[in-house]
């Protein structure tokens, strides 16, 4: 009976202090992880994580089995293999960058659409899912996305930021921040501070494109020196006396060394020949 009474009084304990506990400590979301991230930036949303990963493996089965098929050298097929396993990776890196460049030129009209929109006597929701009508074509889902949690929950900071999260760039986190404040704070110099912002991004963006054009040498030269000596490792691996060598254990290790050396070269290329990078605001 003394057991029952000490689980009920805890119980009864724990209801009272969730009951003074903020709702938000309570139900912290977790953060989307590196591929989810990754994956929306590239706009590649209806994607799931585990979709991704099984697209990865399913390339690195494929590329491996051909180049075993065409060579015969199971330690060349696992090496390509591994080369299968990063490609949907470098895919869609590369459409992320690719997308991040557009947007970039977007902004600004997403901008001077806010400002229009609240100079015309919208309210900030208002404004934010007429985009999803008359923004640029590739935000348009996003902000409908935006209409229709709002119109569901009617809770604005909830949706802003799963907008943020689906659009999940560093300009519209910055929008996002902006607007969030201005609807927390209030202030009439909202029109005024979205003009400023727009013609920032714009100078920001045609300087950035600049630079990546003059840049673009560098990444260039970075791939193809990374890419030369696997395309000739694969045309040697026709004849049976390269199969042969690299079957031996000294083979092994010339491809092991090859890969570590290629990777870390890569990399310390592409970090030289990068651009830095704007921090977003949410994560």
């Amino acid at each position: 009976m003394s057991l029952l009474l000490g689980l009920a009084l805890g119980f009864g304990l724990l209801l009272i202090y969730q009951s003074f506990t903020p709702a938000t400590a309570r139900t912290r979301r977790k953060a989307p992880s590196r591929i989810d991230t990754l994956l929306l930036r590239a706009g590649l949303d209806k994607v799931t994580r585990a979709g991704f990963i099984y697209a990865s493996v399913t390339s690195a089965i494929i590329v491996g089995l051909i180049v075993l098929v065409l060579t015969g050298a199971y330690m060349i097929a696992l090496t390509f293999a591994g080369f299968g396993l990063c490609a949907p990776w470098a895919i869609v890196r590369r459409q992320a960058a690719k997308r991040s460049a557009a947007l970039r030129e977007q902004w600004p009209d997403v901008v001077d659409h806010l400002r229009s929109a609240i100079r015309a006597g919208l309210s900030l929701p208002e404004a934010l899912t007429q985009l999803g009508v008359q923004g640029p074509e590739t935000l348009r889902p996003a902000f409908t996305d935006f209409g229709l949690d709002y119109r569901a929950t009617a809770r604005f900071e909830e949706s802003l930021n799963k907008l943020a999260e689906r659009l999940a760039d560093p300009v519209s986190d910055k929008i996002v921040a902006a607007l969030r404040i201005t609807r927390e704070v209030g202030g009439t110099d909202l029109g005024e501070m979205l003009g400023t912002l727009s013609s920032f991004l714009r100078d920001s963006a045609r300087t950035r494109g600049e630079l990546e054009a003059r840049q673009s040498w560098t990444v260039s030269a970075a791939r193809l020196a990374v890419a030369a000596p696997w395309v000739i490792l694969l045309l040697l691996a026709g004849q049976p006396a390269a199969v042969a060598a690299y079957s031996t254990l000294t083979g092994v290790l010339v491809l092991l060394s090859g890969l570590g050396l290629s990777f870390i070269c890569y990399r310390a290329m592409m970090r030289i020949g990068r651009l830095p990078e704007e921090e977003r605001v949410f994560r």
